[in-house]
């Protein structure tokens, strides 16, 4: 399939979306947010794709923000469906997808950017990179997702700050406060991201699938009881028959 706002490429079991809008910083619009879902509904369905790797043209942006001029007239009906619309096609599809989903946040990941990024499993940032939620600037809150991933990357106190300040966050920063994994210089970003992905690509994908899950339900009551069903549903999968196997037989296995 072919897309306008984004290139979507394959590298043997690692995928790379690249939103390419550098006119506009990469900004978010209802097409481009369209389009990274069908690419990932297409990732997602394609049994060679092990890892998404997701990330923006250009060294200056990942995601500016949403495109604002796109919602600047809604009233309150038109905007709460463009919220919820937003988050059930791309922001939760993310954060619940069967592959591990890494942002690759290279420069500037606001508003709407920082949301997109947070619902990936992974982050990694380039040293230049500025990370926050500006929306109280312009008399509105983070309506994809921002106010509920934030404050359990990095506690409700500090979520809170960046939240009601607006201010940038610089990747060293976002780093120390657990809102990125680690930092790189710009030129080694895409190269360091590629190598945990084919990490992760090398291990099982039905755990990992299991694992995404569980993790996510973590903070919930489900949590504890979804790791035991988990753990003892993959007993009775190949995954671990072939994982069991080449340990005792000191080999490599072939997931």
């Amino acid at each position: 399939m072919s897309y306008e706002n984004i290139l979507l490429k394959k590298e043997d079991k690692l995928a790379i979306i690249t939103i390419n809008r550098p006119e506009s910083l990469n900004a978010l619009n209802a097409k481009t947010i369209q389009e990274i879902s069908t690419a990932l509904d297409e990732l997602d369905s394609d049994n060679s794709c092990r890892v998404v790797i997701l990330t923006g043209s250009g060294e200056k942006s990942f995601v500016a923000g949403a495109d604002i001029k796109e919602f600047s007239d809604f009233g309150q009906e038109r905007a709460e469906e463009l919220a919820k619309n937003g988050q059930n096609s791309l922001f939760n599809k993310i954060e619940n997808l069967s592959k591990p989903v890494i942002a690759a946040v290279n420069g500037f990941a606001l508003g709407g950017g920082l949301e997109l990024a947070m619902a990936c499993h992974i982050r990694y940032a380039s040293e230049n990179a500025r990370l926050g939620l500006p929306e109280v600037t312009l008399g509105l809150i983070p309506g994809y997702g921002g106010t509920q991933r934030l404050p359990k990357l990095v506690g409700k106190g500090l979520a809170n700050e960046i939240i009601f300040s607006a201010k940038m966050i610089p990747a060293q920063r976002a780093k120390e406060i657990g809102l990125v994994n680690e930092v790189y210089p710009i030129e080694d970003l895409l190269t360091k991201t590629k190598e945990l992905a084919n990490i992760i690509a090398f291990n099982s994908p039905m755990a990992i699938s299991k694992a995404i899950h569980a993790v996510n339900l973590s903070d919930t009551d489900k949590g504890f009881e979804t790791e035991i069903k988990y753990f003892g549903e993959l007993f009775e999968l190949a995954d671990k028959q072939e994982g069991v196997a080449a340990f005792m037989e000191k080999r490599k296995p072939n997931f």
